[in-house]
């Protein structure tokens, strides 16, 4: 199985658990903007993850749609109560099982370059493409590969409720990862991996172009700062559909 496969089950729900909707909300509310839609436009939440992202843009007025390959993942989203505000869909990010165009796609919180091959990573992106309507609008939201590299926290530990959760980061084969170990008492170590391809803006650039995408602004974080290599946080592609 692949690391993405074993690595969004019920204990990434546990590692994970400090993740907020008030957080979400605020980081949707800014970027949202920058799309410029309508109320009630239609928007795809691609790699929804457990629905925080999907369930503050619905509140935002948004008919939102929430595709991840994670099942466990689509039922908290479901619990938490977003059964009637958003359209939860089971697929790969790759092979989207939807067909009527969108007014808007995002990606967000870093849910790009999971797969080994680029050609891989580039089939998201021509789903991208393939999903909006003419001069749609996206949001690939990223994390800055050199802010990264410079900033890779190696080694972590911390509690949650009777669980100890380390986490180590590396840098390898140009792919962040992190290897998570849960430790509970009475039961055997459980080991994770989660990794992500590092493309640079020059190259992350060219496969947007190459699937027909146009780029119109590139943010640093969530307030909306203009990308910095060395000081961003983040790298967030915002743009629309050619032709």
């Amino acid at each position: 199985m692949a690391w993405y496969q074993e690595s969004f089950g019920d204990d990434y729900l546990l590692v994970y658990k400090h993740r907020d909707m008030q957080g979400a909300y605020h980081e949707v509310k800014k970027m949202v903007n920058w799309l410029d839609l309508e109320q009630g436009a239609r928007l795809l939440d691609l790699c929804c993850g457990m629905g925080r992202h999907s369930l503050a843009l619905s509140e935002l007025g948004y008919t939102v749609t929430g595709v991840d390959l994670s099942k466990v993942l689509l039922q908290e989203a479901v619990k938490q109560g977003g059964e009637e505000q958003v359209t939860w869909v089971h697929g790969d990010m790759r092979e989207v099982p939807l067909s009527e165009p969108f007014d808007a796609v995002v990606n967000l919180f870093t849910s790009f370059g999971y797969f080994d091959e680029d050609e891989q990573n580039e089939k998201v992106l021509h789903e991208v493409y393939r999903l909006l309507k003419k001069e749609g609008r996206f949001i690939i939201d990223f994390l800055n590969p050199v802010y990264v590299k410079a900033n890779l926290v190696a080694q972590s530990e911390r509690k949650e409720e009777d669980l100890t959760i380390r986490e180590s980061r590396t840098i390898e084969d140009g792919c962040v990862r992190k290897r998570i170990m849960i430790s509970q008492a009475g039961a055997p170590d459980r080991h994770y991996l989660e990794q992500v391809k590092l493309y640079e803006r020059p190259v992350f650039e060219a496969m947007l172009v190459k699937a027909g995408l146009h780029i119109d602004h590139v943010y640093g974080d969530y307030e909306g700062q203009a990308y910095s290599p060395e000081t961003s946080s983040r790298m967030i592609f915002v743009g629309h559909k050619e032709g």
